[in-house]
């Protein structure tokens, strides 16, 4: 049982869970931070396992799910061709035991959050837009933003879980989450096309979409550095989201000095890849993507609820 468990989180990358989880738990800390006279957002345990409840539930399906219908494409990929399903190392049907499994954990969690419905209410759109991602190469080159706006829902549900019923009565409660989750879809998008560079030539000749293959690797690179300059401005706008109508926020220097360090780490990342040397993706992908959003959560809790 141990083994097969431990095959399936290799699988479905579970440590890139560090991805989109701290964009979560920001959000969470954002609305915890936010003053509220009428006690209705004060901070709770059981939300709090909730939210964490939902990200790994949320994740571990729709990446299982992925790798169930990207299995004949792996299979022929040789980069790809080792992983879980075409080695034969797990079977089919055990991976969609755990795709059910995890979709049924991620609805729990949901529950988690009662008597505010909005994330019971919104578990089944969540998992159609996860889901759907999985086809989206098939049909349209914009599959990575699609990926975008996948990982960008985390702290806009989050934000809905947390502070639900003051959004039902002012809407513009919501817009912090909105920025921030802008800023997740563009960093992703971004950092996705840099990882779709490395399947250019098989991509093309499989006639699958992606932006490599629509622009090229070259501009494809320049599409991800503009969208890393879009999530930099999305990140340098939200503590004025209350010019906007949206509750004020707390962030001070350290999140603006952070901010100047993640901006470093992004001109890095491209740094590190050109058209013509693509031996460094994975650097780019995991250590300082993994940096960046860690980094933004630490940064951001400190200043909201300690300095």
């Amino acid at each position: 049982m141990l083994p097969q468990l431990k095959k399936l989180l290799e699988m479905i990358r579970f440590s890139h869970t560090i991805f989109a989880l701290p964009f979560a738990l920001l959000a969470a800390v954002m609305a915890w931070s936010i003053p509220d006279p009428g006690g209705l957002v004060s901070f709770r345990w059981l939300h709090f396992a909730g939210i964490l409840v939902c990200m790994v539930g949320a994740r571990s399906a729709a990446m299982a799910f992925n790798r169930l219908v990207d299995r004949e494409i792996d299979a022929e990929n040789p980069r790809t061709a080792g992983r879980h399903l075409p080695a034969g190392d797990l079977t089919a049907a055990s991976v969609v035991s755990f795709t059910v499994l995890s979709t049924l954990l991620f609805v729990v969690g949901t529950c988690f959050f009662l008597p505010n419905f909005l994330p019971l209410l919104v578990s089944i759109p969540v998992m159609g837009i996860l889901f759907g991602y999985s086809y989206a190469k098939r049909f349209t080159s914009l599959a990575h933003f699609w990926l975008g706006l996948a990982l960008m829902l985390s702290p806009v549900c989050v934000w809905l879980a947390i502070r639900g019923l003051v959004v039902l009565d002012n809407p513009l409660d919501l817009l912090p989450s909105f920025v921030l989750g802008l800023a997740v879809l563009f960093w992703v998008a971004g950092f996705d096309i840099i990882y779709a560079c490395q399947d250019f030539e098989y991509d093309r000749d499989r006639h699958l979409n992606s932006i490599p293959v629509r622009l090229g690797i070259g501009g494809a690179l320049r599409l991800a550095s503009v969208c890393h300059l879009i999530m930099i401005c999305s990140l340098a706008s939200l503590p004025w989201t209350f010019l906007m109508g949206g509750p004020q926020l707390g962030f001070g220097w350290l999140y603006w000095l952070t901010l100047a360090g993640v901006t470093l780490l992004l001109i890095y990342e491209h740094s590190l890849v050109r058209p013509d040397d693509l031996g460094r993706v994975n650097i780019a992908f995991f250590n300082v993507n993994s940096i960046i959003s860690v980094g933004l959560l630490i940064a951001g809790t400190l200043d909201l609820l300690v300095i």
